[in-house]
């Protein structure tokens, strides 16, 4: 059967109001965590909490006493057993075994309070009986009833020790009544308390009640947050899922790209000057080669002719006839030998010209290949606005989705009547209120009664307390120490007879004050054991926790009562722990049970639309070339641009070698110093005329070639071209081939294998865009469990219950019968002292006689003469 109370806590999972438009969309940051802002609370004035101040100190001892009486562990076991037999079948059937156990167990439990007790009911049964006997004894002139005292030596010592200690007792009974007096008027001063925390209390449910309507509107409107954040990426689909498809296709473009750039091992920026280098290093060489060939081609003819010649002159008929000397004929053969000698070295006339690569150069270097890239760079960087091309229709059917997701929450409010329900419950409150105003009147009467009655007892010990106080009073000031006892003074008199009077009003009060004390204490005792102290502990909690309890169907009380579901683990332990924590009492009362939030907001059911049209997002990327066949070709004709045909050796061999085989100037000196040894003659003469013009062409010639800036510069030229070429054809086919090849797997990526790539990155958007639903949601589920419908006041009420009975209650009730209880057992020594004292003050009718001289009595006198 739904109960009001039921029901509103079934209405804290509706909402109330339409879902709250915002007429203006709002600019969001990029992707990130939505911020919802703080669920609208109110303030729970109710401070469950107790101070007692400085008589708190009285109940810490009177705990500490208790927890003496009874050191025992809270019989959890026993009140459980003794709960599910109703007791009943130990009324009925006490004689058997385990009941009688039980009985033993209770009594073993509460040993102390029975031992207690018994002290308490003795002392009340025999103070009266003993009182009548006491009474019946004086009358007969017997237990101090006999008008005459003798006298003593140490009689003022006697005197002064019953006073001193019948003061003390008296000052003992003192503080005991007042802390009875404290506690009573502790107790009258917080029932007027009562009526502010119960004020207090109603407030923080009317608080509850106006502000869970308020604060599951705010959670419903939090949705255009989520809304507004989708609408922003919508708009934006261009940079941020082009983007992330330009982002993806960039990591694998650029390598390759980058590649094309950073040919021959130079970087980006060095690229189209790695072609020009290396038509320039051709062109070098070119020049160098018609340079040098030019200069040796000439020597190459001189010297030829220089040989022919001197070939010539040695077949003159002196050099072999036989009329010339054999020294003669020798220096012929030896200069014939060794014209073989004279001849160039660095023959660059055989080296081939490099005008073939130089042509293949010119033509690679005319297309500027930098642009072809920046074209391919061009086209990557065109994806956001082919994205926003291409999706114009499903980002018009995912903004109409997000209406009709804003209608289907909105229809959330109109699930439960929340606003019937939380009127409903605002009444019950304040006719709950109503009636509790109506009990104050009662209350307060109720109380001053008690007030009253705890008064009176603490007038009778007063009254003993005055007696005695007058007793000491009249008795010390009225005692004369030179008076005998029958000429005491009338004041020292009165002072005794006013002891006396107190000794029998602590006979006819004391038994009654032990009593109410036994009574009270009984009462207050088990309340403070069984109720409080296992509340602060949750003992408690755990009794009324204990499954099958209550009802034997049921294991747990509370969702059986309410879901007809006891096995739903939901105790009054967790209850109270929850509300204790101002947490939601979606979370304290389980309401999952009855409506489970989590399926209804479910992400996939809200956004099922929304993920079946963006993934019906194609996007064609066919069309984005990265580079044109034109830079395509000019690559494939600059690795194949011949640079590997060239004998880089042979060339590098030549420009190494010196101008001639044999030093020219050397070779004329040996030629001339031969010929001097010749005679005079044709022979010598003609001899000595190719010395002259081999010293010519070493001067005209040879020098210049060494030395000569021009041809030093084509030789240096020469060699660091051909080095530079060599180191740039070695390696420079395998990473034209890497380049074409990585454009080509580039190309094919985004021709051919894009769709992969664009369904990845459109998955990513995708769960972005759910992302933001998946937070509300989120943040729904965790308001509801933490923020919304805080439960704090249901705990509240348990803790001020608590504390009006316990703090107020219980504590002041154990305060009151401790501190009287404590006087009036201490009215059992003042009451032989008193007696004893008395003697003293009262005015006796006879007394013992003194000889006038030695002050020794008569009798004894006569005995000593004897």
């Amino acid at each position: 059967m739904w109960t009001p109370g039921t029901l509103l806590l079934l209405s804290l999972l509706c909402a109330s109001g339409e879902l709250q438009q915002e007429t203006e969309p709002r600019r969001l940051p990029p992707p990130g965590k939505l911020d919802f802002g703080y669920v609208p609370a109110g303030v729970y004035e109710t401070l469950a909490h107790y101070e007692p101040g400085p008589i708190g100190i009285l109940f810490q001892l009177v705990h500490a006493f208790l927890h003496a009486v009874q050191p025992n562990v809270f019989p959890h076991d026993l009140i459980v057993k003794l709960a599910k037999d109703k007791f009943g079948a130990i009324q009925t059937e006490y004689q058997k075994p385990e009941n009688i156990v039980l009985t033993l167990q209770a009594i073993y439990y509460e040993i102390g309070f029975v031992i207690c007790a018994a002290v308490g009911l003795l002392f009340a049964v025999l103070m009266p009986i003993v009182g009548l006997f006491f009474c019946m004894c004086r009358c007969c002139d017997n237990c101090g009833g006999e008008m005459h005292q003798r006298q003593r030596k140490n009689a003022d010592c006697r005197r002064g020790l019953l006073g001193t200690l019948l003061f003390s007792t008296s000052l003992v009974i003192t503080i005991g009544v007042l802390c009875a007096y404290a506690a009573n008027q502790n107790l009258s001063s917080q029932v007027k308390n009562i009526r502010r925390l119960v004020n207090s209390n109603m407030r923080d449910l009317h608080t509850f009640a106006n502000d869970t309507s308020m604060q599951i509107d705010y959670l419903i409107s939090q949705y255009a947050t989520a809304k507004n954040k989708v609408i922003y990426d919508l708009d934006n689909i261009g940079p941020l899922l082009g983007g992330r498809i330009h982002e993806q296709l960039d990591k694998e473009v650029h390598p390759a790209l980058d590649q094309v750039l950073n040919m021959a091992g130079v970087k980006i920026q060095r690229a189209i000057k790695a072609m020009r280098e290396t038509k320039e290093a051709l062109e070098n060489v070119s020049a160098s080669l018609v340079v040098l060939q030019e200069g040796v081609g000439k020597l190459d003819f001189n010297l030829s002719q220089v040989r022919s010649r001197i070939n010539r002159t040695l077949n003159d008929p002196g050099c072999h006839d036989e009329e010339s000397d054999a020294t003669t004929a020798q220096l012929c053969h030896n200069i014939r030998q060794s014209l073989s000698q004279l001849q160039i070295s660095a023959n660059f006339t055989r080296l081939p010209d490099v005008n073939p690569q130089l042509e293949k150069m010119n033509d690679v270097v005319k297309t500027d290949l930098s642009a072809v890239v920046q074209r391919g760079f061009s086209s990557l960087n065109d994806t956001p606005h082919m994205v926003i091309d291409q999706t114009t229709s499903v980002v018009s059917s995912v903004r109409n989705l997000m209406d009709g997701i804003g209608n289907n929450i909105s229809s959330f409010s109109k699930a439960f009547p929340v606003q019937t329900c939380l009127s409903n419950f605002t009444i019950f409150i304040n006719h709950v209120h109503a009636k509790i105003e109506d009990y104050y009147p009662e209350i307060d009467k109720m109380d001053f009664y008690r007030w009253i009655g705890c008064i009176a007892l603490c007038c009778m010990v007063v009254l003993v307390l005055a007696f005695n106080y007058l007793g000491l009073l009249c008795g010390t000031l009225g005692y004369d120490k030179h008076a005998s006892p029958t000429t005491r003074g009338c004041v020292s008199n009165t002072g005794g007879t006013l002891l006396m009077a107190g000794v029998g009003f602590s006979f006819i009060f004391s038994w009654v004050l032990m009593g109410v004390v036994t009574a009270i204490f009984l009462a207050g005792g088990n309340m403070e054991k069984l109720i409080c102290e296992p509340f602060h502990t949750k003992e408690l909690f755990k009794v009324v926790d204990t499954p099958y309890l209550i009802n034997p169907e049921w294991k747990n009380f509370i969702p059986g009562y309410m879901y007809n579901d006891s096995n739903l683990e939901l105790t009054a332990e967790s209850l109270y722990s929850t509300c204790k924590k101002n947490k939601g009492i979606y979370s304290a009362m389980r309401l999952d049970k009855v409506f489970n939030i989590s399926s209804f907001l479910n992400t996939t059911l809200f956004t099922k639309d929304v993920v079946s049209q963006l993934d019906s997002v194609k996007i064609d990327l066919r069309g984005i070339t990265l580079l044109e066949a034109e830079g395509k070709q000019n690559l494939q004709d600059f690795s194949v641009a011949g640079l590997s045909e060239i004998n880089y050796a042979d060339y590098l061999e030549e420009v190494n070698k010196g101008v001639t085989a044999v030093d020219v100037l050397s070779f004329a000196k040996e030629l001339e110093s031969q010929t001097d040894l010749m005679p005079r003659g044709p022979l010598q003469t003609a001899l000595k005329g190719h010395v002259s013009t081999l010293r010519q062409i070493h001067r005209q010639q040879i020098v210049p070639m060494e030395q000569a800036m021009k041809y030093v510069r084509a030789r240096s030229a020469l060699n660091q071209s051909m080095r530079f070429l060599e180191r740039t054809a070695s390696d420079l086919p395998n990473k034209i081939i890497a380049v074409l090849d990585a454009i080509e797997a580039a190309q094919y990526l985004i021709s051919q294998n894009a769709t992969l790539l664009i369904n990845q990155e459109t998955r990513k958007y995708t769960a972005t865009i759910i992302g933001y639903f998946h937070q509300y949601i989120e943040w729904v589920k965790t308001s509801l469990a933490l923020e919304v419908a805080q439960c704090k006041p249901f705990s509240n009420i348990l803790d001020t219950v608590e504390i009006m009975t316990c703090s107020f209650l219980v504590d002041s009730m154990n305060t009151f019968w401790m501190g009287l209880g404590c006087s009036t057992l201490f009215l059992l020594p003042s009451v032989i002292l008193a007696v004893k004292l008395a003697k003293y003050y009262r005015r006796m009718d006879t007394e013992d006689v003194y000889d006038d001289i030695e002050t020794i009595p008569m009798k004894n006198a006569l005995d000593n003469w004897n």
